[in-house]
């Protein structure tokens, strides 16, 4: 049954949220999409060391592990399979061979995926390995919150006041996102929560990593971040099916035990990513060779800016394994 609402029909934002992106015909899962590629520009998309740093950090919970005869690696919200299909590529020969690669996503198996990358619809029950989550939780449904009532949604965007909150939606602003329970507008992280814990809990040896748009306790950000993505623009977030509805994440509220919160510049640098210029000398000794050095700098530099992808925010979680060190991953 399609559960898009109609233009004279508002619901909550959850609701939108979730037939516009999933129900039939949603923007990710309708046949035939472009995928997130086609919309917006993700550290995936961005360069090739995304996916080898990736790599280097499944190397690391490899090691951690002891070497295990079968090691998981599972891409939460994996679009077409980009991330996952990198990372195999990346990684050394003998150490591929015993990977057991999952992609986790709702739209249908993109042509041309390599057979040996699991294509299902959720995480395996028992991990031993990396589940990395890559821009997902920003696209998990919530719902949003204005002067301590739900904020409505017709179907061509038009907002209008609902009833107030419950008292879970109450007491997860209360703690997370303080005064915005009883005046102003905020979204409620409840539901991410909750679905980061689901994720992390399939882990039961390994690391689960999940990287977002967020911002945390000290600093939400006053009137919200919903919004909407479509064609590489910012557009209105119109919860018809025709653009991408994200809002940033609240990682904070999201981290369980042991869990660690990092910018993506620190967890890039710890793995071995540097923006550092090639040293000049390097072209007249081998001029080919510092080109290629020189466009992986600006690639790197990219990832790590401070105000661009490098601000994005890591939550890193371990389960039955050291935890992330103070120096480089090695």
């Amino acid at each position: 049954m399609n559960t898009q609402p109609e233009v004279g029909e508002p619901v909550r934002w959850r609701t939108a949220m979730e037939a516009a992106l999933y129900g039939p015909g949603g923007f990710y899962v309708r046949p035939g999409g472009a995928g997130p590629a086609g919309h917006f520009r993700t550290s995936v998309h961005a360069s090739g060391l995304y996916a080898a740093a990736v790599a280097r950090l499944l190397r690391w919970v490899d090691a951690s592990l002891g070497h295990p005869r079968e090691l998981d690696l599972v891409d939460m919200g994996a679009g077409r399979g980009e991330l996952v299909a990198g990372v195999l590529a990346a990684l050394p020969a003998e150490v591929a061979a015993r990977v057991r690669p999952y992609a986790v996503e709702r739209a249908e198996r993109p042509a041309g995926l390599d057979p040996g990358i699991q294509w299902v619809a959720r995480p395996p029950e028992r991990t031993m390995g990396l589940l990395f989550a890559n821009e997902w939780l920003d696209n998990v449904p919530l719902e949003v919150a204005e002067d301590g009532r739900y904020v409505l949604v017709a179907r061509d965007g038009t907002e209008s006041p609902g009833g107030p909150l419950d008292a879970a939606d109450r007491a997860w602003l209360e703690r997370w996102w303080p005064g915005a329970e009883q005046a102003g507008r905020a979204e409620i992280g409840r539901a991410r929560d909750e679905a980061w814990a689901a994720a992390a809990a399939t882990v039961e040896r390994g690391l689960a990593v999940a990287v977002d748009y967020a911002h945390t306790r000290d600093a939400r950000p006053p009137y919200g971040t919903l919004t909407g993505f479509r064609a590489g623009r910012e557009v209105p977030p119109v919860p018809d099916g025709s653009c991408d509805v994200t809002a940033h994440v609240a990682l904070d509220s999201c981290a369980g035990p042991g869990a660690v919160l990092l910018t993506q510049r620190a967890a890039l640098t710890a793995l071995g990513v540097s923006g550092a210029r090639p040293p000049l000398a390097l072209a007249s000794t081998d001029p080919a060779g510092y080109v290629r050095a020189l466009a992986s700098a600006g690639e790197a530099a990219e990832l790590t800016a401070r105000e661009g992808l490098g601000a994005f925010g890591w939550l890193v979680q371990p389960a039955g394994i050291g935890p992330w060190p103070d120096g480089p991953l090695t």
